[in-house]
């Protein structure tokens, strides 16, 4: 917010400070990120600065590591780049397997934390549902309780289940960490909304089902479409969980880089990192804009 013309010398001191302060602070939370993206450049298998990227030769940057995401794994790399090479690498290239896992499972998990967070932000939004304040608090427990003791409870109740590696106990729990930021954004998004819409359409014979399709899920689409990319980017981010329920085979990414640092450390962890913040940050920003479009909606002028 711009200062006022008749703001005094120490308001304006003030001012000026606190964007100091908060530009500080912003470089503190960005600084591993914006190291990681250069040296994720670096022509040399180090996870430093060499000489020649200080110095800003050309022959200190290099896309080796973002090519080894493909070739990593491949049968055989160093053949020409045509159809068969892509299908090497398709089939065989540990990175790209880690990454289809990865959106494979985080598309399930979405679909189905979406669909039942949001028809518990619709209950828990009515005020004559009993004990709404129990079960909000349970139902978004899975952000509160530590991962560790999550994944412990999973692997124990898997194993006796069946469900301890396997695709629908994966999709099951990342679905369970995505329903409590569904419910949330959601149950925001319902704050402002006008019941009577619904009550009229009930009033001219409109079915519930017809009335939540042509009136109420129009208007909470924004928080619905934030809820899910929310859901969908806390299942691709975690490792955790994955460590104790998934088999050998059925990797993501988190969990793949997890084995790398571990196992072969390498720069194509920082390659796939990069990768990992611009596809976050495009996250963020679709959710900024349709917070936007969630307040315009609702006659709320965006701060």
């Amino acid at each position: 917010m711009a200062l006022p013309v008749h703001a005094s010398i120490g308001e304006r001191v003030w001012h000026y400070c606190y964007l100091g302060i908060c530009c500080l602070i912003f470089l503190f939370l960005i600084a591993p990120i914006l190291i990681i993206i250069p040296l994720s450049f670096n022509a040399e298998p180090y996870f430093t600065f060499t000489h020649k990227m200080m110095s800003l030769d050309p022959e200190g940057y290099s896309l080796r590591w973002y090519d080894q995401i493909l070739t990593f794994g491949m049968s055989n790399p160093d053949t020409a780049r045509e159809a068969a090479w892509w299908n090497d690498a398709w089939n065989n290239a540990t990175w790209l397997h880690a990454m289809k896992n990865s959106a494979l499972i985080s598309i399930f998990a979405t679909v189905f934390a979406t669909t039942l967070g949001t028809l518990a932000a619709l209950g828990l939004s009515r005020p004559e549902m009993p004990f709404r304040r129990a079960i909000m608090a349970l139902l978004i427990s899975p952000m509160i309780v530590p991962l560790i003791i999550t994944a412990t409870g999973l692997f124990f109740f898997y194993s006796a289940t069946g469900l301890a590696h396997t695709f629908i106990g994966i999709v099951m729990a990342h679905a369970m960490l995505g329903i409590p930021f569904v419910i949330i954004t959601v149950t925001a998004t319902l704050v402002g909304f006008d019941h009577s819409m619904t009550r009229a359409a009930a009033s001219l014979g409109a079915s519930p089902i017809t009335t939540f399709r042509k009136i109420s899920l129009p208007l909470i689409l924004p928080g619905v479409i934030s809820g899910a990319l929310f859901a969908f980017a806390t299942s691709f981010d975690e490792v955790v969980v994955v460590l104790f329920v998934a088999s050998y085979d059925q990797r993501t990414i988190p969990l793949q880089m997890w084995n790398g640092i571990r196992e072969q450390i390498s720069p194509t962890i920082l390659s796939v990192a990069t990768i990992l913040v611009v596809f976050s940050i495009s996250l963020l920003t679709v959710i900024e804009l349709l917070r936007r479009r969630s307040e315009r909606l609702r006659g709320i002028t965006p701060g």
